[in-house]
């Protein structure tokens, strides 16, 4: 399979995910649309991952190439019926290119929190094998306020009622982290808008503490990213 992933900002990769892709012999190609690289054309793509970043889906003029990117999600999933995967960012995006929207949060989703699974998301096949609540990372500051026509729910919390999303058969996203390894805090923390944002959530010593939180669930956490790509790749699969 041929991955095109888009990302909004280095440091914002596949994370772990990228060692079971490489485990299971798949190719990936990495846009980074911040730095200005072009979307590229989707023949000859298997599947569309689209990664977080430090920017809102709406800031469209601080940074416009989220307007064609959105177009260029819908045509993935809704035109072409690509199997699709966002996380964080990329959630979001999904669910404004397909006539959702999102706004705001009204409080700051930052740390290993828990994750509860709706009906829906119960008897979906991308959290098979996963338990009805679990915890993931969290540190996000917008969130899905209605998600598209015809998009399942797949899993909420107390601050953000959609935390994982299915639209059509092969399509999903989550606003919670599924890719994290043991770096990660420290990489994002060197993205001055992402530090900004932990230490307004968590007080001057936000970067310790979630750096701590994740490494004491890492090998919890990389299993469990494990079990969603396993389930996700599954449903790639279907016609």
């Amino acid at each position: 399979m041929h991955i095109l992933v888009l990302q909004h900002a280095r440091a914002e990769h596949p994370g772990v995910l990228r060692r079971f892709l490489n485990e299971d012999g798949h190719r990936w190609t990495a846009v980074e649309l911040d730095e200005g690289e072009a979307l590229p054309n989707l023949d000859g793509v298997d599947a569309l991952w689209v990664m977080g970043g430090p920017m809102d889906v709406w800031q469209e003029a601080a940074h416009p190439w989220l307007r064609a990117e959105k177009a260029f999600i819908r045509d993935a999933v809704a035109e072409r019926g690509l199997p699709f995967l966002g996380v964080c960012l990329g959630h979001q995006l999904l669910a404004e290119a397909l006539g959702g929207s999102v706004g705001p949060a009204a409080s700051a989703e930052v740390g290993v929190m828990d994750v509860a699974l709706t009906a829906a998301g119960a008897e979906s096949v991308l959290f098979d094998g996963l338990p009805e609540r679990f915890d993931g990372l969290q540190w996000h500051g917008a969130e899905v306020t209605a998600p598209p026509e015809g998009a399942r729910v797949l899993a909420t919390s107390p601050l953000c009622a959609v935390q994982a999303m299915q639209w059509g058969p092969r399509a999903f996203s989550a606003q919670f982290h599924l890719e994290i390894e043991p770096d990660t805090v420290d990489n994002w923390v060197a993205i001055p808008e992402y530090a900004a944002a932990l230490r307004a959530a968590l007080g001057p010593e936000g970067p310790d503490r979630l750096r701590a939180a994740a490494a004491a669930r890492i090998d919890a956490l990389t299993e469990r990213a494990e079990r969603v790509y396993i389930n996700w790749m599954q449903a790639a699969a279907q016609a």
